[in-house]
């Protein structure tokens, strides 16, 4: 077996280093999806902003293209994920500017169930991310940021968990928009009842045992975001 020198040794190991770090430079850096790149505002519009999970991801492009020249719509460049986040978060997704109207939600990643690696699991395997005590302390916390901002605000309700679906159980998001319907009422945040929305065509709408929606469910979603933030958006 042949044996090379160590300098020779540590003159390939260069070689093959720069060989690939010039191979990543030239690999085309991978776009960023359109949902979540930020978007320049058109002078004059309202601001929108629009805050949620993954469903909300679904219906940001349809709600962007149905108030096309009536507002700009924008969302953090993230899944907003469970409320934790959202209190840990909100100061940088707010930024600096002024909002017009802000459409939130969190719940779906409140009620999942993960195990000890942070991967969904079956109840009994693993642990809900927040009680309801404390999705109902951190949803007072978020409203409470979101209200000093001026903007009129509105609290989308968390849409079904259908049975199957993996970590979480079925019919859990009614508890939970059974607690932010009543913190919503008490501290005067409007209501867009997206879960009832689904809820009237579940089988067409959304997938089978997943949260998640076919891309007709999110455009019925987006109709109704897109309303009710009409609704109240600033005479121009």
């Amino acid at each position: 077996m042949t044996s090379f020198p160590p300098l020779l040794r540590l003159l390939t190991g260069f070689i093959l280093l720069a060989a690939t770090v010039s191979a990543a430079e030239k690999r085309p850096a991978k776009a960023p999806s359109p949902v979540l790149a930020p978007i320049t505002d058109t002078p004059g519009l309202p601001r929108v902003l629009l805050i949620g999970d993954s469903i909300s991801m679904g219906y940001t492009l349809p709600v962007r293209a149905r108030l096309g020249g009536r507002a700009n719509v924008h969302r953090p460049p993230v899944n907003c994920g469970d409320t934790a986040r959202g209190v840990a978060s909100l100061d940088q997704w707010l930024g600096a500017g002024r909002w017009d109207v802000i459409h939130f939600n969190f719940g779906l990643h409140d009620l999942k169930y993960l195990d000890a690696k942070g991967q969904l699991a079956a109840p009994e395997q693993g642990r809900q991310v927040h009680s309801l005590a404390q999705y109902e302390a951190n949803l007072r916390k978020i409203v409470a940021r979101l209200q000093r901002t001026g903007a009129r605000v509105v609290f989308a309700t968390t849409t079904p968990v259908p049975a199957g679906s993996q970590g979480r159980v079925a019919d859990d998001a009614a508890r939970y928009n059974e607690v932010a319907g009543r913190v919503m009422r008490e501290l005067g945040v409007a209501i867009n009842d997206l879960h009832a929305v689904a809820a009237a065509d579940l089988a067409k709408l959304q997938r089978p045992a997943n949260v998640h929606f076919t891309d007709a469910g999110s455009e019925r979603l987006a109709d109704a975001v897109a309303a009710r933030i009409t609704a109240l958006l600033p005479a121009r």
